[in-house]
């Protein structure tokens, strides 16, 4: 506000190997999104440069983002942005559309099958679950056959058991050799990734590579941080201390 100038990323180098899976997260406002954004061309920044396959995107123009954009990279957001109207067959249709050459909607089909969704191509957004939307979604991202995948908390929206299944997918778009970039602030949904960007007020605050070890510890430091707020909300409740409900387990033990 005023003359301040707040910066959504600030001195950000970052360098993603292809067929990568690579989860950024942080807390709100920490920049995620931006940097996901700028990765996509959806957004050009101020200074610095970003490549893109060796192609460096501040040098081009609008159409040409726009193509990069249609042809090799795909977009799943938390709020799906499918057309309420139209059939699932036809939203996936979409990006095939732009591309300036004939396309049959058996492409579309298949795409719709790699998620399990051949049997719904006919319904509505409004005839699906959040589930199946994101589902959706997620077949007009790759429907194209892009080279990266962004997805912009992709999760967000769904409960437990259907975010498994849409990570399952991710995995196994993965395993074709996709490259993923996957924005979260869950910890139990980061993990899932090979390596994890955390960051902070616009800086990556830490790059760290995960195998079955770290995945294990910062899932338990992930649990103990929500079993100690959930004791702190508790005793804030009940007007008890959470210093006394630890002295109390001690006896007890």
């Amino acid at each position: 506000m005023g003359d301040s100038v707040v910066n959504a990323l600030d001195g950000v180098d970052l360098h993603v190997a292809a067929g990568e899976f690579v989860a950024i997260t942080g807390a709100s406002g920490s920049g995620k999104s931006t940097l996901m954004h700028l990765l996509g061309g959806l957004d050009r920044p101020t200074s610095g440069t970003l490549e893109f396959d060796g192609q460096l995107l501040s040098a081009m123009n609008e159409k040409q983002l726009a193509e990069l954009r249609n042809r090799r990279i795909g977009f799943v957001f938390q709020t799906f942005n499918l057309i309420n109207r139209t059939s699932a067959l036809d939203n996936v249709c979409v990006p095939l559309m732009y591309t300036r050459r004939s396309f049959s909607k058996k492409t579309a089909r298949a795409a719709l099958e790699r998620v399990g969704l051949g049997k719904r191509a006919k319904h509505t957004p409004s005839e699906m679950s959040g589930g199946e939307c994101q589902r959706v979604a997620i077949a007009r991202a790759i429907v194209n056959e892009p080279a990266l995948l962004l997805a912009d908390e992709p999760t967000g929206n769904l409960d437990s058991k259907t975010s498994e299944q849409i990570l399952q997918i991710v995995h196994e778009l993965h395993a074709t050799g996709i490259t993923i970039l996957l924005v979260t602030h869950e910890m139990d949904v980061a993990v899932q990734a090979d390596r994890i960007i955390q960051m902070k007020d616009g800086r990556i605050v830490e790059d760290t590579a995960v195998d079955d070890h770290r995945r294990d510890e910062i899932l338990r430091l992930n649990r103990d941080s929500h079993e100690r707020m959930f004791r702190k909300k508790a005793a804030a409740r009940t007007g008890t201390s959470t210093d006394n409900h630890s002295s109390e387990a001690k006896r007890v033990g």
